[in-house]
This record gives structure tokens, sequence and C-alpha cells, in this order.
């Protein structure tokens, strides 16, 4: 027996229901048509007749003794109505009437004559009225008959139209569906999954190739899982070989594998880790919930390992396939023997730059002692000499006290006294200090400050220091006789210092690389070490506080910091 294709009873069913809508259209249409056809007869025959009797009798009615007249209107519409005979018994009467005007013509018009007229022109009239009737019932038996026959047809046409629509989709979706369900086993590596389509049509198709791939993705499957263990073994022994720590978590928090440094450091067994969720070992862990949180600015870990405080790098490399987050690998590099060297290093400095402020602090005394009149009148070129001294002085201190503040900022030996501080209190003490060189530069500071801000809880040497940084490096780079601005706003839990100046700006490639550690603007004269944006940086941070540079569209350099409102 042949089959059919989906394609060719998607077709057929289409036409059936194409043919039912043509069927159902044709049959309304006919019998429309014929009521419309009895209807148009009704009017055209009878009611004709009617009005030519009711215009004879308006003649007949009106008549004011003009014979002639009378004649001459009455005869056409007679005429008329004799080409209008339709009824049985009206060709009679027409012909009677013709007979009583003819008489009339002969004898002339009196009231019998015209009583006469009237009497068959009534006749006829009462002839086509009960015609009207007539017909009228037989149209509406029409119509009765055929809106039954149109209902017999459509009940007959919906019965097998529903049928048609309930079982015919079911023919088509159910396959799909079950085709769907056993693609998402597939998916979830169900091989054993097979498809048993009897039809010979394009599902039966479908589903002797999906039994094909089937077949094939299960003996690949067999045949590769001994080759896949036996490089998942080769894999743990290079993990469990390995110097750094290295733990692998899927993306659920997962853990996959963890070698035995990683399970040593976190003082687990193996069969503590494997298998388990992260998050839940955290709990008891905590070297495991330092591990999991992933902060950019996350600082060297310090554990007790081998005899010793140890430091580790931790370094978070996350897998992905196909673009999407697979899992996490966590390293942990050990760096003690980098970190004692850089401790040694940062100590070193620090003591000759303490050593180095004692005999700074001479010199300056002593060219302040030279330009003492009393010890001795100085010449021009000595006094400029001094005044160099001075200078260099000044700034060799500066640069001692920078780098002793990064001593401290590397040691994490930062010494905060935090206590409640007016805001107002910081800007007064950086103008404090700096007013001197503002003006020699000719240069106006302009405070903006709400008297009524909350005071914030904070260091309050360190955040003026911050603020002397900026406001003095705000007065060396604007030009004389120039402004500068300095703003103080609430900032929902904070409170916001502004300094504004308008300078030349800081170009864009640079202004993520000014906190860095001795960066300088190329181009730009070299004051300072480079260190003041960073130290800077750090106290504020040390803080819970921000500090960065705003780029609001107007020229000049806006550099902000934040402090908590206590």
């Amino acid at each position: 027996m042949m089959q059919l294709r989906v394609k060719t009873k998607l077709s057929l069913g289409l036409g059936f229901l194409f043919v039912v809508i043509i069927l159902i259209g044709s049959l309304g249409a006919f019998y429309i048509h014929s009521i419309a056809k009895e209807s148009k007869e009704i009017l055209k025959d009878n009611y004709e007749s009617i009005v030519y009797s009711k215009s004879m009798l308006e003649i007949i009615d009106l008549y004011d003794g003009d014979s002639s007249t009378f004649f001459k209107r009455f005869e056409p519409i007679l005429i008329r109505q004799e080409h209008n005979i339709t009824e049985i018994g009206e060709k009679e009467n027409t012909q009677m009437l013709r007979d009583l005007f003819a008489e009339t013509q002969r004898k002339g018009i009196n009231s019998t004559t015209l009583l006469n007229l009237k009497k068959n022109l009534y006749s006829i009239t009462d002839l086509n009225m009960q015609a009207i009737l007539r017909k009228n019932n037989q149209a509406q038996l029409s119509a009765d008959r055929v809106l039954t026959y149109i209902g017999i047809i459509g009940g007959i046409c919906f019965v097998i139209v529903f049928t048609f629509i309930i079982n015919f989709p079911g023919y088509i979706a159910n396959p799909i569906k079950e085709l769907t369900e056993s693609i998402k086993q597939i998916a979830g590596k169900n091989y054993h999954q097979r498809l048993h389509f009897r039809s010979g049509d394009e599902f039966g198709e479908l589903a002797d190739a999906f039994n094909s791939m089937a077949e094939k993705l299960e003996h690949y499957e067999n045949s590769n899982l001994a080759k896949i263990m036996f490089e998942k073994k080769r894999i743990e022994t290079i993990i469990n070989n390995m110097k750094d720590a290295i733990i692998g978590v899927s993306e659920n928090r997962i853990i996959l594998f963890a070698n035995i440094q990683a399970a040593q450091l976190l003082g687990l067994n193996e069969t503590d880790l494997i298998g388990k969720n992260a998050t839940e070992v955290a709990l008891k862990n905590d070297l495991m919930r330092l591990l999991l949180n992933n902060d950019p600015n996350e600082k060297p870990i310090k554990i007790f390992a081998d005899g010793k405080e140890s430091y580790f790098n931790k370094d978070s490399i996350s897998i992905k396939s196909e673009g999407k987050s697979i899992g996490e690998v966590i390293l942990l590099k050990n760096i003690t023997q980098f970190q004692e060297l850089d401790l040694a290093k940062t100590n070193f400095i620090a003591t000759i730059s303490h050593e180095l402020k004692t005999p700074i602090a001479s010199i300056k005394l002593s060219s302040k002692l030279l330009e003492d009149s009393r010890i001795g009148e100085l010449n021009e070129e000595q006094k400029q000499l001094i005044t160099n001294i001075k200078g260099d002085s000044d700034r060799l201190l500066k640069i001692t006290s920078e780098v002793l503040n990064m001593a401290q900022v590397e040691t994490g030996r930062i010494q905060l006294n935090f206590q409640k501080v007016e805001a107002k209190e910081i800007v007064k003490y950086a103008v404090d200090s700096l007013k001197f060189q503002a003006d020699q530069k000719g240069i106006q500071i302009i405070q903006e400050l709400d008297e009524s801000l909350p005071p914030v809880n904070a260091d309050i040497e360190k955040s003026a220091w911050v603020m002397v940084n900026l406001l003095s490096n705000a007065i060396r780079y604007s030009p004389e006789n120039d402004k500068i601005q300095i703003k103080v706003i609430s900032k929902d839990k904070y409170i916001e210092f502004l300094v504004h100046d308008n300078g030349k700006g800081i170009a864009p490639q640079y202004q993520d690389k000014i906190f860095d550690r001795f960066f300088r603007i190329p181009g730009n004269p070299k004051h300072g070490s480079g260190l003041g944006l960073s130290i800077a940086k750090e106290f504020i941070l040390a803080q819970k506080g921000e500090i960065g540079l705003k780029n609001d569209g107007h020229p000049g350099t806006t550099f902000y910091f934040l402090l908590p409102i206590v």
C-alpha cells in the first residue's frame, strides 16, 4: 500500500477544508439568490398592478367634469395594466374594466359608470394583494427550507471539520513531541533512547535517522570511556606532583579536584574535599572562605606552612567552553621568599629615610642661621645659593617623608587614629598650610562648604595630608592669577571632598595610571617623587573611603575623595 507523504497529507487536509468552505458558500449563495428572485417577482408583477389600480382610482376621484382629460389620462394606465396580467382571474377583471371604459366613452360619464369602474379596480387590487400575501408565504417557506438545508449541511460539515481539527494536528504534533523528548534524553547522555514511528512518511525516515545517530553515539561513548579514564588519571597525577596548591571548582561550586599541597594547606583530607560543595566547606574552613572571595584588591595570603609564616598569591582562572563558564581553577603560589626580600627592602628604605631626616633638618637649620645678619652679611650670590639649598632641602625632606609613608603602607603599619572630624577642619588645615604658596602665584581658593554637614569618621592627620597633596598639585599646575575650587558635599553615607583647578588637565591615556607608584605624566616638570597620589590612595582606602579623578567635561582637573559619615 502506497504511503502518503506528510506534505501530501497536509495538502489533502487543507484542500478538504477548502472544499467544505466552497460548498457551504455556494449553497448559501444559491438559496439567497432564489429568495431574492421570488421577492423581485412580487415587486415587479403584483405591486405594479396595485400601483396602476391606485392611479386609475385617483383619476376617478379627481374627475371634475372634463371627460376628454379623464379619458386621456385613464386609458394609458389601463393599457399598461393590460400588459401586466400575472394572476388567475386578473385577465377577466381587466377585460371587464376595458368594457366598462368603452361603454363610458360611448354613453358618457355619470356616477353609475364611475362606481362600476371603481368596483372593478377594487377587485383587481384585491386580487393582487392576495397574490402578494400568497407569494410572501411561499418565500417565507422557501427561506425556512433554505435555513433547514444549510443547518443540516453546516452541522454535517461542522462534525467532519471538528473531527478533522481534533485528530489531524495530533498526527503532526505527537511525533514532533516524541522526537523532542528523545533529543532531551540524548542531550542527557542517555544513548539507549530510540524512536518507533510506524509510518512510511517523513516521520518514519526521521525515526530511522535518529535511531542511527543514537546507536553511533552509544558506540562512540563506550569506545572512548576507557581512554577518557586513562587521561583523567594522568592529569590527576600531574596535578598532585605540582608544587603549587591547585583546587578545581565546577560552576555549581562543587570541588572537582584538589592536589596534596592544597589539602595540606587547608588542613583537610582529599575525601573531605572532592565532591563536596565548596561553600559548605568554607563554613568550617577560614582559608577556603578566603579562596572563594574574589576581591580584586586582595593582598598576599599569610598561612602557617613549612614551620613558619608563609605568603601565597592566589590566582583564579575561569574555565570557559563555547563562551559559557564551566568552572574555576584556584592556584596558590608560594611567594614567601619574595615577600621576605621585599620586606627587607622596605625596612632598609624606611631606616635610611629615617636616618636622612636628621641631617636634612640640620641643613635647613644651618641655612636659616646663615640668613641671620648677626652672623654676617651675605652678598646676592650667597643669598641665592642659600635659597637653592633651602629649596633642595625642602624637596629632599618631602621625598623622604613620602618614602617613609610608603614604607608604612607596604609593611601594613599605617597608624590610624579614628575620631569624629568636621569636614571644614580638614579643608582649613590644607588651605592654611598652602596659603603662602597660593598667594605667590596670585591664586584664589574658593571654598563651598555646607555648615550643616555631618562629621566624618577619619584620621584627621592622614585626611588633611591627602587634602594638602591634592591642593598643592592644583596650585602647582594652575596658571597664575587663577582660581581653585574646593567643594564639600554629602553623598549617600559619605562626605565628598572635591578639588578643581583650571590647568591643562590630564590626558585620558594617563588617567588610569596617576595613582600608580612613581608614575609621572610625560612632558610635565619633574616635581616630587611620583608617590604622593599613591600614598593618598592608600590613606583613603585604609579609612574605608574612595579616591579618584572625575571626568565632568569641564576644563582642568577635578580630584575627589570620600570619607564615611560617623
